[in-house]
């Protein structure tokens, strides 16, 4: 079974509209393309009995950095007091706590105003 993103891109365009400028469905995922030329992917897993999921925001190819809320229980950043969520902030290695709602669609409207944030050049 496929997790349905349609409640999110619908959140996406209609609150975010002004950075994205199309989605695209890649079956597992769905893509938000920005206006800058970069994408967030927004990825949701429903085959466990917890839900697990990762907002990415690629940005490699623009400024070298990556972005991405998850919640993977990676044993390398279990001593996050939020521990299996996890941020990587620019890098795969510098990895912080996440404060993220756990509601898919508070997640994706907290995600997308930080990176409507640092688009804008408000960002931390």
């Amino acid at each position: 079974m496929k997790y349905d993103y349609s409640p999110l891109v619908r959140l996406a365009l209609d609150e975010y509209g002004d950075i994205i400028t199309h989605t695209q469905d890649l079956n597992a995922n769905v893509r938000l393309h920005l206006n800058d030329g970069t994408y967030v992917d927004v990825w949701y897993s429903i085959r466990r009995p917890e839900s697990r999921f990762a907002f990415h925001w690629e940005r490699r190819a623009k400024d070298g950095t990556i972005w991405r809320h998850d919640n993977i229980p990676d044993a390398k950043w279990a001593a996050l007091a939020s521990f299996p969520k996890h941020f990587h902030a620019g890098s795969e290695e510098n990895v912080i706590e996440s404060n993220l709602g756990d509601d898919p669609q508070t997640a994706l409207r907290e995600f997308l105003f930080f990176v409507r944030n640092q688009l804008q050049g408000k960002g931390k």
